[in-house]
């Protein structure tokens, strides 16, 4: 036995006891006066505790003489527990195994405890002891002891009402435990519609010791006892119900008594009612006590509930007969009038006598009760099973919860919020006119996030909660620091990652921590809003303000998420409304802003408020791991599709982190999982944004998004790897319009610009395309500062004014919009200079012909290097060598450019970034050598001769470089990334290979040459014949060493031997081998190396895209202009906008942004639409299925398409245990939180389908999880 199993039974044992009697007080004492007691009265005569004599123990008192009192001792004695009963340790604890019930396994955790057992004990036990959930509601079930029959409906509605109202909501169950009255009923509603999981069938039964059968079966120490629940029909004793999970076996010394339980059920209940329902709320858990048929003990159970303070509200089923009934019926009849009637009431009068059997005296008394139960009416709820308008049973308990208890709305909410049911909430407590205190929506929108409560986050914001006034800092930190267990951890190691250092225990994140963790996983340029300048100024000021009002207060603050923003000037109140960085200069504005936002005290608090704080939201339930919040936050706000996206790189990057950290790998996978769910919701919706316009949807990818570091959805797309994203259609297509730029050519494209770049005039011939048609297509910034020169240059200084070009497209051609107001104020020669001025800027900035310029550039560069190589080096470079110099040089320069602008901010990461590239690796490596080789020639020799020899090897590189060129054609591109992959994954095969190439080559070379004497040629003979073997070049006059002249080594005839099982082993098997791999990947590299191309092909285009027009040498002249143009931008103060505004994107006024926005929510409503459809469409199909295979088994007489019967409704769709309405999405599809849903009709028609019983004609549209695609879009 372990050492915590010892401590659990030491700590049972000393904590609870059994009751035994230990004198003998005859329950009778006229009979059978005998001395000494005879064997007759031992047999007979019971003490008052119900035991015979010899089933008492005597070790503190001695067995009584004779049963007639003696002198002066009293006739009767009354028995007492406290003085005739001892206190020992508990004998019996453990687990009962029910044998009767033979379809399913139930198993309880039963313990004896003395009456006057403390109830924090006994929860105690309840949750560590037994593993027991925290509960959230407390139903106590009172009613008939004896067995009774009840109605029909009422029954229905009892077992479905009470098992869902405690799924739910994860209440525990109080019942008496025994195997007759309404436990018994309680069991069967756990068996037909309870969880097979002993955690979730929280049904403690509280029974007392002494009435149990067959009870000594059960006595033994942290045992495993079986226990038959079917006991003597002729014993008064009762059995326990097999289908409770737990027992409470109460012990007040007696036997075959029956009360002695409700006591400490009582003290049980209010104990429990004190406890917190969830740590994060200051609610206690409710208790509720529903009434099913009783005697008349019950009505003064009733009156103690309703008469408690707080009160204890009362569900009565009406119908079930006795009690209930009686309840029911005087809560009726004084609804209007608190009196009845003389008549009514001696017919009620006589109405108790008859149902309870007693005389008049008690049914008046009882009469007095209920007239006292009815004075506390508020608390009793009466639910009538037969009534047609009657709610749900378990809403409708759920409710009475609710509405008895006296709580406040906050309080309610509170309590909907531990059980997860937002339908109740939506119902009872959100209702028009309700009064709310200042902050308790907003504390209740916390802890619904903290709580993981979907359904409550979408209620709360269909009710109005405003998130940009909800989120602030506070609020962020307080859900990032909220502990989560694994979660929480993992987020601090990331943390620790990125700022290489380990964090103090109990270190409280900051969302500059969190702004670095978010740089660190998407890596690359991206820079969060939480580490950028301004908001780490105005955090700190922030930081330094709190510091010195705690300094100076006496009070200690407690950070909530809520904090009041009184005392603060507007930049702060800004600032922690918002949770975003304070923009205090004008250029801080984004070029596509509409306005300019400075703030100043005259502004209002709404002007101030940035509107993407869904988007702080997200990430927080992204980096938490809550895939279902973020599943429906995602829904919310604009820029879906970069949601989607920044969700798929943030899950893929967390889950390389798992697998670096050695985490368990069922983390890596679910990390994995959630993004593909996202990467997958992202293609569908592009998918179905192209679909319904092709432009705008083109627009989505490339428009630049301030609220994701300046980034674009394609940029976003590439970072993460998401290749089925960037080799969409829609991808595709913008690529190609990127590439071909502003030309407008279908054939014979290479030949035309070939010929143009060898005679420009051609160009004046080509076909350009329209302003419509380059709309979507974005320019760099280069691009557009060359179109508002024109314009400018051409027109007045007055007459363009800036806010103009602001609200236009950045993207289209500026020149094309300034046209007609150019032409009226300047010559038509001017005019015509400017036009063919842009034409000629257009085509050679269209990255393809700067494709064919470098290409053909390049070609002559491998000519002149070729020749340089070929002919004889003279001691002075040639002319053709100083042009392949010049070309070397600009080359490095032009890659320092690469290496400089790029769009990381530090060098490091530049750097980083740059060399991540293969063939930057290979051009450095080329530069590198060909810059040795240079310096070498410049000496005599022989130094000379050796930089020859490295221009003739650094050649090699420059003709590899070649199949660069070739990625870029379509069937070419397919080609070489087979090839990459071939040659990355040959790797373990080549070291086999090695491995027995080396093996064989020491020991041939040591038998042949036994002398050699120490030398580097030693390498070159171990290694060189045996890899020439390989391809057949045997040395068949070598094979037989004795066949010269020479003599004959020792052990020579070993080493045929060797080399033919060498050969057998390197090119029969190996080789083999090497060449199966090499078919498997072609075969596995053939279905998806289109697309790996497809996603390649950015790469390329993004290359020439960002290269200068000029080639090299030529391409020093636009280095000279870009230095100028950078001097410039940091004189005119213009250099923070030069650096966001890098890279191809497409800059947007604000009109176009929102009608962009508009556009992408459209299409995700689209999307859910279809989703829907799809889901509706595949559950007729089912049905149909279904009605077609019973027409086959039935001869065709049974159900059919169309002929649907409403009085028999088909279920389908509903996971079990699933509940309606609107909010039930922890008990329905996983997906179900982020249903639209919409009201549907009260009654049902033939052929319709209901949406609580049966199949919606038309379901509301919900999210259908995105990795499997249920049709075609």
């Amino acid at each position: 036995m372990s050492f915590p199993e010892k401590s659990r039974k030491r700590w049972i044992e000393e904590t609870f006891f059994k009751r035994e009697c230990v004198k003998f007080i005859p329950s009778s004492w006229d009979l059978h006066r005998c001395i000494p007691v005879c064997q007759v009265c031992q047999n007979l005569i019971r003490c008052c505790c119900g035991r015979l004599m010899g089933e008492h123990s005597w070790q503190e008192y001695l067995p009584p003489v004779s049963l007639h009192p003696g002198p002066g001792q009293d006739v009767e004695e009354d028995w007492s527990m406290e003085l005739h009963t001892k206190a020992s340790p508990t004998n019996a604890y453990g687990t009962i195994d029910f044998e009767d019930t033979a379809t399913r396994v139930c198993r309880a955790k039963y313990v004896r405890v003395a009456v006057d057992s403390k109830p924090e004990a006994l929860l105690q036990l309840m949750l560590r002891e037994w593993q027991m959930e925290r509960p959230k509601l407390l139903l106590t079930i009172q009613g008939g002891s004896e067995n009774f029959t009840l109605p029909v409906k009422v029954k229905q509605a009892f077992s479905k009402g009470l098992i869902t109202a405690a799924l739910s909501t994860g209440a525990w169950i109080l019942t008496d435990g025994i195997n007759t009255g309404v436990s018994k009923y309680v069991g069967e509603a756990v068996k037909t519609f309870g969880s097979h999981d002993l955690r979730k069938r929280n049904t403690v039964g509280i029974a007392p010791w002494g009435v149990i059968d067959n009870n000594v079966d059960l006595i033994g120490r942290d045992v495993f006892r079986p226990y038959q629940p079917l006991g003597n029909p002729l014993s008064k004793r009762a059995c326990l119900n097999g289908f409770h999970s737990h027992f409470l076996l109460v012990d007040d010394g007696t036997l075959g008594k029956h009360g002695c339980q409700h006591g400490i059920r009582r003290k049980l209940e209010k104990h429990i009612n004190l406890q917190k329902i969830h740590p994060r709320l200051n609610q206690g858990v409710p208790v509720v006590c529903v009434v099913v048929e009783g005697g008349p003990a019950i009505v003064s159970t009733v009156l103690d509930y309703v008469s408690n303070v707080p009160p204890v509200p009362v569900f009565v089923f009406e119908g079930s007969g006795k009690a209930a009934d009686l309840l029911a019926f005087l809560h009726k009849q004084t609804a209007v009038d608190r009196q009845l009637d003389a008549d009514i009431e001696e017919d009620f009068l006589v109405r108790i006598g008859g149902v309870f059997g007693v005389e008049r005296t008690e049914a008046t008394h009882l009469y007095t009760l209920l007239l006292q139960c009815m004075d506390h009416r508020q608390s009793i709820t009466i639910f009538d099973s037969e009534s047609e308008d009657q709610m749900a049973p378990d809403a409708a308990i759920l409710t009475t919860t609710l509405k008895g208890t006296k709580a406040s709305p906050a309080e309610q909410l509170s309590m909907a919020l531990a059980w997860d049911r937002a339908d109740i909430a939506q119902k009872d407590v959100l209702v028009y006119g309700q009064h709310w205190q200042v902050g308790s929506l907003e504390q209740a929108m916390l802890d619904a996030l903290v709580m993981d409560r979907v359904s409550f986050v979408k209620m709360l914001i269909d009710n109005g909660m405003t998130m940009s006034r909800f989120l602030t800092v506070d609020c962020l930190e307080e859900l990032y620091n909220t502990p989560q267990g694994q979660t929480h951890r993992f987020l601090h190691h990331l943390v620790e990652d990125t700022k290489q250092t380990s964090l103090p225990i109990g270190y409280r994140l900051s969302l500059i921590d969190i702004g670095l963790v978010i740089e660190y996983l998407i890596g690359g340029a991206y820079r969060s809003n939480y580490t950028r300048k301004q908001f780490r100024a105005a955090y700190s000021r922030m930081q330094d303000k709190e510091g010195r009002q705690d300094s100076s207060s006496s009070l200690p603050k407690h950070r909530r998420g809520l904090v009041p923003t009184r005392n603060r000037s507007p930049q702060d109140l800004h600032f922690f409304r918002t949770a975003q960085p304070y923009k205090r200069k004008e250029q801080d504005v984004s070029p596509g802003t509409s306005q300019e936002m400075t703030l100043s005290p005259g502004l209002d608090e709404a002007s101030m408020l940035v509107p993407f704080n869904f988007s702080d939201l997200f990430v927080w339930a992204v980096l938490q791991q809550r895939q279902q919040m973020a599943l429906f936050l995602w829904q919310h706000s604009e820029e879906a599709l970069a949601r989607a996206i920044v969700a798929c790189k943030l899950y893929r990057s967390m889950a390389f982190e798992a697998r670096q950290s050695s985490m368990d790998d069922n983390v890596a996978e679910r990390f994995k999982t959630y993004s593909l769910e996202f990467g997958q919701l992202a293609v569908d919706v592009l998918d179905c944004a192209f679909r319904q316009n092709e432009q705008m949807a083109m627009k989505l990818l490339t428009s630049e998004m301030e609220t994701w570091s300046h980034f674009t959805c394609l940029q976003m797309a590439v970072s993460s790897c998401h290749r089925p994203f960037v080799s969409h259609s829609c991808t595709q297509t913008l690529l190609t319009d990127l590439w071909t730029g502003p030309l407008n050519m279908r054939k014979n494209s290479f030949l035309k610009i070939i010929l143009s770049l060898l005679l420009p005039p051609a160009i004046l011939l080509l076909e350009f395309k329209s302003k419509a048609e380059m709309c979507h297509v974005p320019q760099t910034h280069e691009a557009m500062l060359f179109g508002l020169d024109s314009v400018k240059s051409a027109s007045s200084p007055e007459g363009t004014d800036h806010m103009d070009s602001q609200d236009a497209e950045r993207g289209l051609s500026f020149h094309n919009k300034c046209l007609g107001s150019v032409s009226e104020t300047v010559s038509s020669v001017t005019v015509l200079c400017l036009f063919w001025i842009t034409r000629l800027y257009d085509f050679y900035t269209a990255p393809v012909v700067k494709f064919w310029f470098h290409t053909m550039s390049y070609l002559v560069f491998l000519m002149l290097f070729s020749y340089v190589v070929l002919v004889k080096m003279g001691d002075r470079p040639s002319v053709q060598e100083w042009l392949v110099i010049a070309y070397m040089l600009s080359t490095a320069v032009e890659k320092t450019r690469e290496v400089l602008m790029s769009e990381p901010r530090k060098l490091v990461q530049k750097l980083k970034i740059w060399f991540s590239e293969y063939w930057n690796v290979s051009d450095f490596i080329a530069i590198l050598l060909f810059l040795a080789g240079l310096v070498m020639r410049w000496h005599p020799e022989p130094y000379l001769t050796a930089g020859r020899i490295t221009y003739c090897l650094d050649i090699i590189f420059w003709f590899i470089r070649v199949t660069d060129l070739l990625a870029v054609n379509q069937y070419a591109g397919p080609y070489l990334t087979m090839i990459t992959k071939m040659t990355s994954n040959m790797f373990f095969i080549v070291v086999m290979m090695a491995i027995v190439l080396l093996s064989f080559g020491v020991s041939r070379k040591a038998i042949l040459s036994p002398d050699e004497e120490p030398s580097w040629s030693l390498a070159q003979d171990i290694v060189f014949q045996p890899y020439w073997m390989i391809y057949g070049e045997v040395y068949a006059s070598e094979i037989d060493p004795c066949g010269t002249d020479l003599p004959c080594p020792p052990a020579s005839f070993l080493t045929p031997i060797l080399q033919a099982v060498y050969l057998f082993f390197q090119y029969i098997i190996m080789v083999n081998i090497l060449i199966a791999f090499f078919n498997n990947i072609y075969f596995d590299m053939a279905s998806t190396s289109n697309k790996l191309w497809k996603y390649n092909r950015y790469r390329y285009i993004m290359t020439y895209q960002e290269r200068p027009w000029l080639p090299p040498p030529l391409i020093l002249l636009s280095h000279m202009t870009f230095a100028l143009r950078a001097i410039n931008r940091k004189f005119s103060g213009d250099a923070e906008r030069e650096e966001r505004s890098s890279g191809l994107k497409l800059y947007l006024g604000h009109k176009d942004r929102k009608k962009l926005h508009e556009f992408e929510e459209k299409c995700v409503q689209a999307y859910f639409h279809e989703k829907s459809e799809c889901l509706h469409s595949s559950q007729i199909n089912r049905i149909k299925a279904t009605a077609e295979r019973r027409d086959v088994h039935d001869g065709g007489g049974s159900l059919r398409e169309g002929q649907l019967h409403p009085g028999q409704p088909v279920r389908v769709g509903l996971s079990a245990g699933s509940t309606p309405g609107p909010f039930g999405a922890s008990r329905g599809h996983p997906h179900s939180a982020l249903c639209f849903r919409q009201p549907t009709s009260g009654g049902s028609t033939p052929g319709s389908m209901s949406t609580h019983h049966s199949i919606p004609a038309r379901p509301p549209p919900q999210l259908v999880p995105p990795t499997r695609k249920c049709c075609r879009l």
